[in-house]
């Protein structure tokens, strides 16, 4: 115990070597150093055993230009010292004044619900960024250079227009993994090239169209948020082509009249839900071989805008068509589990529809059937209806 006691007091007096020159190049390049708190030792019981705490360095540089000579000072001077993950101490030791850093997460920077009109000064070593619920308008040029490697910039519900984000800025984070965009005002998405990502969200702006390949080359992209825009089928033709890992896309509450073309084979969910779509393609979904839940409620979809077997395919485990105009139950695979009609025109139980052939292993997996808001009652249903049904533990007709 002696001798690792003895130990760490050596090891708290070389880190005590390195950080004087740090200090006294600090002063010399004018920052104010507002306080210092070295080597923190505790001990516990009768143990007289040291443990080495935290080193913190509080400082108050006074402008941005000030901060930034900060950060390249000290990476430099305390490179050699392996004893501490030094890109998180130095941080959280510049946190912008604005911000927390908290000391269990010293990567992250939350400058949320603060009422900033500007993002303040990122240092190096945050990649977690939170700006959300801010009053932000703008993108300055330059306001991510220290922090190249952020793999989470959060910036929901600001006030952030396309025209006030400087070109560069956002596309050159190339390790940017989440770019979430919410509730802002964005017209046209911002430049993107990072390959890196693996989630968009630009829920509640005001989006029209997206450019054909936008996102092209984002291998690892799997999900796209686009809900509550005014994106019409047209103006996002293109737009998700050569997206291998895709396997959400979200396109509710837009004006689509039609489902979007070109929408990548991986897809394993789509929901266009709150659109004025009117028609399905023939064979839409056989291009589609991993797509397994399908939202279309609340559209303008009639019986004379769904091909015959359109919905009719191995992969789908759940298909949402409420609130839309059909007079019958489109035809679907045996393997659907759940199936969402309430709200339609529907006057007519339509069996074969649901189970083409009734036997002891060929039924319908439906758990769950809705047809409420229709004219159906129970007595509507065929006899053969609880052969065929024979997993359904709710079927609710009101």
């Amino acid at each position: 115990m002696l001798q690792d006691a003895s130990m760490l007091r050596e090891i708290r007096l070389q880190i005590k070597g390195w950080l004087q020159p740090i200090y006294t190049h600090l002063q010399n390049i004018g920052l104010a150093l507002t306080g210092c708190h070295a080597l923190q030792t505790a001990s516990k019981g009768n143990s007289s055993k040291e443990t080495l705490g935290h080193t913190h360095l509080c400082l108050q540089p006074e402008t941005e230009r000030e901060r930034i000579r900060f950060s390249t000072v000290f990476v430099t001077a305390v490179k050699p010292c392996s004893l501490f993950d030094l890109s998180s101490w130095l941080a959280l030791s510049v946190c912008a004044s604005e911000c927390n850093c908290p000391i269990n997460f010293p990567t992250a920077m939350y400058c949320d619900d603060r009422n900033l009109k500007y993002i303040p000064f990122v240092p190096t070593g945050i990649k977690y960024l939170y700006l959300q619920n801010n009053l932000l308008q703008e993108i300055k040029a330059g306001v991510f250079d220290n922090v190249t490697d952020l793999r989470w910039l959060v910036l929901d519900h600001n006030n952030i227009t396309s025209d006030k984000i400087q070109s560069g800025t956002i596309d050159k984070l190339g390790k940017l993994e989440k770019l979430l965009f919410s509730y802002n005002k964005l017209s046209k998405p911002p430049g993107l090239s990072t390959k890196s990502l693996d989630e968009v969200k630009f829920i509640g702006n005001q989006l029209t169209s997206l450019p054909s390949g936008f996102l092209s080359g984002m291998e690892n992209l799997t999900t796209i948020h686009l809900a509550k825009n005014k994106l019409t089928t047209e103006g996002i033709a293109g737009a998700f082509k050569g997206l291998k890992s895709l396997m959400l896309l979200d396109l509710s509450e837009n004006k689509l009249r039609k489902l979007p073309a070109g929408v990548p084979a991986s897809l394993l969910m789509l929901y266009a839900d709150n659109n004025d779509i009117e028609t399905i393609p023939s064979g839409y979904l056989a291009k589609l071989p991993e797509l397994q839940y399908l939202r279309l409620s609340h559209n303008k979809l009639a019986d004379s805008g769904i091909p015959a077997g359109v919905f009719n395919v191995t992969s789908l485990l759940e298909l949402d068509l409420s609130f839309n105009k059909l007079q019958s139950i489109p035809e679907i695979n045996e393997a659907l589990e759940h199936l969402y009609l309430q709200v339609n025109q529907i006057n007519k139980f339509d069996l074969p529809n649901i189970c083409k052939v009734v036997s002891p292993v060929n039924y319908s997996r439906l758990k769950s059937l809705r047809l409420d808001g229709n004219n159906l009652t129970h007595s509507s249903m065929p006899d053969e209806a609880s052969s065929c049904l024979r997993q359904a533990s709710e079927i609710i007709f009101d």
